[in-house]
């Protein structure tokens, strides 16, 4: 409960029932919030997130069994209320009512889409989210670095696959210019992005993408914004969550100015469920949350891990954590003992009790509490009563949810998603141009196939022609000659036999006249003879 600029969190367990506090100029040192199930820290976190709106801080909250979600309407009286509010002797402040809420859900179901582009959440985060090697790193790094200095943007999952298969079809030019991109890197980053789009990264990633200032609100009355995200589905996809969280400390530290020591936080984060975080997270991945951790309370935020025991947390990060609710710890095995013995060894000690026996019998709605003093120095820890908070403890109604949500300014700008154009697009044109000039450049050698074929035909045609006409000539010619020398042969026949039958008349004649002159001859003998 928000008093006098401090957050009253509850009743020390002394005899003089003294009042816990926490400062607000201290809150940005984080905090953190543990206990076994059902030992009440999700109504210590909703205590904490009440009393931040109240000073006007906005929140940020993860709704993992839907029961924060109550924070949208007042708290239900009963007896044990009553009795509640008189021990805390709030009787003059206390009033139920709901805060300022609005819901916001990865998957766009329970509360309106939170989105990111694949651009804006970078190689660095998803490489570390992904589990990639250093050599599969770099590949990541060159990819998104050809993708920017080609103007191809990467909001969605189906842009990085896309982006990815056009440097792999490319992959020996894209060498030449950027280094090595080995086959089996780039199959190695396909294969770590699947687990990832199972969880539903497709609706993460894409646009409008979410402006973490618009979680910076406050209400008419001044009240702080509780931003809750419905996380009853995220948190069984513990990939998608821990990229979403990890994100959005990122951006917040990027896009949050320095602002020194404030007198209230700028914004405070709860991260319920906080060991999915780290659970088999790799080193770098530890050591990108310790560094935002580090440095982001310089911004004003503070973050709150909720978890089961602190030894979920990484000791580099949990020392980061300087505001402590610890609640009730079991301890059934010697896993649990030592995670009690962990926890107690967190506090400053209080001579008054073991605080390794009092965790582990403390009630519900008790916890050890250890808060950093205006000076920031952490106080000695106390067993305390938590205080009840004014809103419901249950969920919400779905009336209720469907109302706030449909109140919300910031359903017209984050409900309906955009498929502005990205590498998909523009590489799907490409490849529709590129397939089109080779369906041309196809058609065109066919054609040019085809005509080179014609004029084949046709010259081979025309040689067969000439062929055949040169075949038809010398026919021809070699008839002429036969012809010619077969008249020549008659006529030489002929010739001969003319010849014959003038040497036969010849013959003939000269016989006759042969005969004619011996006759002549006799005769002329014959007549001289007489004469004589």
């Amino acid at each position: 409960m928000y008093i006098d600029n401090k957050i009253y969190m509850g009743l020390a367990d002394t005899a003089e029932k003294e009042r816990v506090w926490m400062h607000l100029n201290q809150c940005n040192r984080h905090g953190l919030i543990a206990g076994a199930s059902g030992t009440g820290k999700t109504i210590t976190m909703k205590c904490m997130a009440e009393s931040f709106s109240a000073a006007g801080v906005p929140v940020f909250m993860c709704d993992v069994k839907g029961d924060v979600s109550g924070m949208a309407e007042p708290g239900a009286d009963n007896s044990g209320m009553q009795k509640r509010i008189d021990k805390f002797g709030i009787r003059d402040t206390f009033t139920y009512r709901g805060y300022p809420v609005t819901f916001w859900d990865i998957y766009g179901e329970g509360g309106h889409p939170i989105r990111t582009t694949v651009s804006d959440m970078g190689p660095d985060i998803l490489a570390r989210i992904l589990g990639l090697t250093e050599i599969q790193e770099g590949v990541l790094n060159i990819i998104f670095r050809i993708a920017d200095e080609h103007g191809l943007k990467l909001l969605d999952m189906k842009d990085l696959r896309a982006m990815i298969k056009h440097v792999t079809e490319n992959r020996a030019e894209y060498s030449l210019e950027y280094g090595n991109m080995a086959a089996q890197s780039i199959g190695a980053i396909n294969r770590a992005l699947i687990p990832l789009e199972d969880e539903g990264a497709d609706r993460f990633f894409g646009e409008p993408m979410l402006n973490i200032m618009d979680w910076i609100r406050t209400e008419s009355d001044g009240r702080g914004m509780i931003n809750i995200l419905h996380a009853a589905e995220t948190i069984k996809y513990p990939q998608l969550y821990a990229a979403f969280l990890l994100w959005m400390m990122a951006e917040l530290f990027e896009n949050l100015p320095e602002v020194g020591d404030a007198d209230k936080p700028k914004m405070v984060f709860f991260f319920d469920e906080a060991h999915l975080l780290f659970d088999d997270a790799p080193k770098a991945l530890v050591q990108k949350i310790e560094q935002v951790v580090k440095l982001i309370r310089s911004k004003g935020v503070g973050i709150y891990f909720v978890t089961q025991s602190p030894s979920d947390i990484p000791d580099a990060v949990l020392a980061q954590l300087s505001n402590r609710v610890q609640h009730a710890l079991r301890a059934y095995t010697p896993a649990e003992q030592k995670a009690v013995r962990t926890a107690a060894k967190t506090f400053r000690p209080n001579p008054a009790f073991d605080t390794e026996d009092v965790i582990m019998m403390l009630g519900t709605g008790e916890a050890l509490t250890s808060f950093l003093d205006e000076e920031g120095i952490p106080q000695i820890v106390q067993k305390t009563a938590i205080i009840c908070p004014e809103s419901l403890m249950a969920p919400c109604t779905e009336d209720t949810r469907r109302l706030v949500m449909r109140n919300s300014p910031m359903g017209a700008k984050y409900d309906t998603p955009v498929d502005n154009v990205s590498a998909f697009e523009i590489l799907e044109e490409e490849a529709a141009e590129k397939a089109e000039a080779e369906k041309l450049a196809a058609e065109r050698a066919a054609l040019e196939k085809e005509k080179a074929e014609w004029e084949a035909a046709k010259l081979k045609e025309e040689e067969e022609r000439k062929k055949a006409e040169e075949k038809e000539a010398a026919r021809l010619q070699k008839e002429k000659e036969k012809e010619e020398a077969a008249k020549k042969k008659q006529e030489e026949k002929e010739e001969k036999e003319k010849k014959k039958r003038t040497d036969r008349i010849m013959s003939k004649i000269e016989t006759q006249i042969i005969s004619a002159g011996g006759q002549l001859l006799k005769r002329g003998l014959l007549g001289i003879l007489k004469l004589k």
